[in-house]
Formats: structure tokens, sequence, C-alpha cells
């Protein structure tokens, strides 16, 4: 088994819950999380550094940062106790807790790093199943792992599977709880869908976050079966318009409405209902949808022209808003086939 003793980690930003899509639908984005490694002398200790978003906030202690602390996770489930010495620089130009996926991509980084440093030698579908026991939404690990335009599910576990510690968790494990055991197989399920390369996601990132339990808490117990059926009508029809050739703008902009998330969670982003509203194929030539990225506060528009403008009349929406508006930059991404990789370097 041959050693490198250099690798780099790459990791694509993602989003999720595209328009109707809640929990469903994620795509892979031209924006990455980056981690050059280099192994060490034996009896050196891990030597971390970060640069980018969140550098002042995110820690570098292995058991709490959580690239490392999900790596430790999984060596832990081989019978390794500890990483092997490492430099490892991290490098994180995706904006932290905007609804970019930057929680499901470190814990994808994570289990990669691990895969890499430990010689696992794992199978993507199997490191699938590890992303799935720290973040258990496959909606942003699996496009972040796969790449592409993704939708995924998580299979309903046997009987006998039931018991909790089995069960994937749905956020990153906090303040010393027992990490859980080794996953079971085939947790998730994803298929990659089609995606036409004229179109592009720009993604407006306001200045504020909003905690992805906090956007869970607004959701509902229980939904109408009218409010169901809509989304399900649309995520069948979108999920197809996204791949053809020519750009059907009008239908893919009916196709991504939705009543099943973003109604509730409009209160916790000021001006979103103003932009779903005003930003359409018929206000602004280019546009093919807009939605909510992930939890937010990242709204996603879909176009094919006009990027710059289109970004501008979402940020002027924000700039408007009362108490002295709100501040936002935004990037214009290309949605990418290829998800995490490792590259080793002698």
């Amino acid at each position: 088994m041959t050693t490198h003793n250099k690798f780099k980690i790459t990791v694509p930003a993602t989003s999720a819950n595209i328009g109707p899509g809640f929990d469903v639908l994620g795509m892979a984005f031209s924006l990455y999380l980056t981690l050059d490694c280099e192994r060490l002398p034996v009896g050196s200790g891990l030597q971390m550094t970060y640069e980018g978003e969140g550098a002042k906030d995110v820690p570098l202690v292995a058991e709490k940062n959580l690239i490392t602390k999900t790596a430790l996770y999984v060596l832990s489930t081989y019978g390794i106790t500890s990483l092997p010495p490492l430099k490892i620089h991290v490098t994180n130009p995706i904006p932290l807790g905007r609804g970019l996926g930057s929680s499901g991509s470190a814990v994808v980084a994570g289990v990669v790093l691990a895969n890499a440093a430990g010689n696992l030698q794992m199978t993507y579908d199997r490191m699938l199943d590890y992303c799935l026991m720290v973040e258990r939404h496959p909606d942003n690990v699996a496009p972040a792992l796969f790449g592409g335009f993704v939708a995924s599910f998580l299979r309903e576990l046997e009987p006998e599977e039931l018991d909790p510690p089995s069960i994937p968790r749905s956020e990153p494990t906090r303040n010393g709880a027992p990490q859980p055991p080794t996953p079971i197989t085939d947790i998730g399920h994803y298929i990659q869908l089609g995606w036409t390369k004229e179109i592009k996601a720009i993604a407006v990132i306001p200045d504020f976050e909003v905690a992805t339990e906090d956007a869970r808490a607004v959701l509902p117990d229980m939904y109408q079966r009218a409010d169901v059926i809509y989304n399900l009508q649309r995520i069948a029809v979108l999920t197809t318009a996204l791949s053809r050739t020519p750009v059907n703008a009008d239908l893919i902009h009916k196709a991504m409405s939705d009543k099943v998330h973003q109604p509730y969670r409009k209160h916790l982003i000021p001006g979103m209902a103003e932009m779903l509203e005003k930003i359409t194929p018929k206000t602004y030539p280019g546009v093919v949808g807009i939605c909510l990225s992930g939890a937010g506060p990242t709204i996603l528009v879909l176009a094919t022209e006009n990027f710059d403008q289109i970004a501008a009349a979402v940020q002027d929406i924000f700039t408007s808003c009362p108490n002295g508006g709100i501040k936002s930059m935004y990037k214009v991404l290309d949605v990418v086939d290829e998800g995490a990789k490792t590259e080793y370097f002698d």
C-alpha cells in the first residue's frame, strides 16, 4: 500500500432544498473547500492552519474542529485512535451559516481526510454512510461528495436498525456527546440528474446568518395534502426541465415554486418575499428561477445571462430593507460535475 507524503483534498460548496425539492435536491458549485496536507515525522503532532471564511472563530484543535473531529470519528471505527502526524492547511471560501453547505462540505472533507490519512480505501458510497452519521441531510453531502445536480433520500431503517445510537444524526456531534458507532451500510441513496451548462447559479449572500436549527423550527409538523401535491408536481417537472436545451425559463421558474419550506421561512430573511415576486424571467431577461439556498439566508438565482444585473436587483432589495438595509455580496457559480477528490503527491 503506497503512502504519499503530500495530498490535497477538494470539496465543493453546495446548495440544497432547490425550489420544491426540500430535503431532496442539491447541487455542487465551483467554490471549493481545500485541505493541503503533508505527512510529518513520527512523533510529531497535528499542525493545522486555516484561512478564509470564519478564520477568527474556527477552532484548530483536532477534537473541536468539524473537519478533524469527523476524521477522528471515522478512524476510530477502524481502530485508529488518532490522526497520523500531519500538517493541514485549510482554505475555505464558503461562507459559514449562509445556506451554501459549509458544514456539509466540512463533514465530507473530514471523511475524505480520514480515508486518505488512514489509507482506508473506502468507496465513495461507503464514505457517504459515514457522512450521514454526522450530517443527516444527504441533499447537502451527496452533491459535495459526488458532484453535479443530485436527488437523494435516506432509506427507512429496519426494526433491528432502530437502536438510537445507530441512527444518523442531523447535526454534528456537540458538547462532547458520544460519537455514533460504525455506520450501517446504504444509509442514503442518490442519483445524479441532468443539468444544462447554459444555466449558472447566482448566489446572493447577505451579511447575516440563519442557523439551520432555527430555520427547521419554523416548519410545521403537518402539511396540507394540497401543498404536498403542489411540490410533487413541480419537482417532477423541474428535474427534467433543468436538463433540457434550449432552456425553458418560464417553465423552470414556475416549477421552482414551493409551499413546503419557503413560505414559513420568509420572515427569517428580510426582502425574500419581494425577491420571489419581482425577480422573474419577464422582469429580468436571463432569469430562469429563484429560491432560497438551503436554509438561507442566501438567495439563489438560476440564470443564463445578465448575471451582474440580476445580482444587483437582488442586492437592491436587501439594501432597501428597513432599519438601514442589509449588505450583501454575490458569486456567479457553475454547477460542477465533480465532487470531493483527493490528489496525491510524492
